[in-house]
């Protein structure tokens, strides 16, 4: 399946909103709605989060038809470093391949279009397949808490210069 990311626009707030109100999405991430999210609600926080200087968001379409089914983004940005979350919001799109493609394209603009020299995310323990996806994107883990691993992926480009 065809796999691509774009910028992510305000209007995507129609689509997403419904996401955020999913609550069995949310089984392993830090943090969670604590209200009923409208789209209202949602385009607000969507206008906030695009302005912000240090993160780059995206959106991961599949198929012919570029159908919008998550986000990818890179938060925490500084010269070096930057956080990566993924979220893949249609269920129905889950197990097929399409977390790991994405990784690989946002890895590969961070590295090739950002420069940074690592990027690094957090990933509950319980969630076995997320850890396999990073796993396979190379990623390592660096430490480990209670519930959250922190991974980690240097940028190869960098360390053999």
């Amino acid at each position: 399946m065809k796999v691509t990311i774009r910028p992510l626009q305000a209007e995507d707030a129609a689509i997403s909103y419904k996401w955020r109100n999913n609550l069995k999405l949310w089984k392993y991430t830090g943090s969670k709605p604590d209200r009923n999210i409208t789209y209202e609600i949602e385009l607000s926080w969507l206008r906030d989060a695009l302005k912000r200087p240090n993160e780059k968001r995206f959106a991961i379409c599949v198929g012919d038809e570029d159908k919008y089914i998550g986000n990818v983004q890179l938060t925490n940005i500084n010269e070096r470093t930057a956080q990566l979350h993924i979220f893949i919001g249609e269920v129905g799109y889950h197990g097929k391949g399409i977390g790991t493609k994405s990784t690989l394209l946002i890895l590969e603009y961070g590295f090739s279009v950002l420069n940074l020299e690592s990027i690094y995310l957090f990933v509950h323990k319980n969630n076995i397949s997320a850890i396999k996806l990073y796993k396979k994107c190379r990623f390592v883990q660096l430490k480990e808490t209670d519930e959250m691993i922190k991974m980690q992926i240097v940028n190869q480009a960098n360390q053999n210069q």
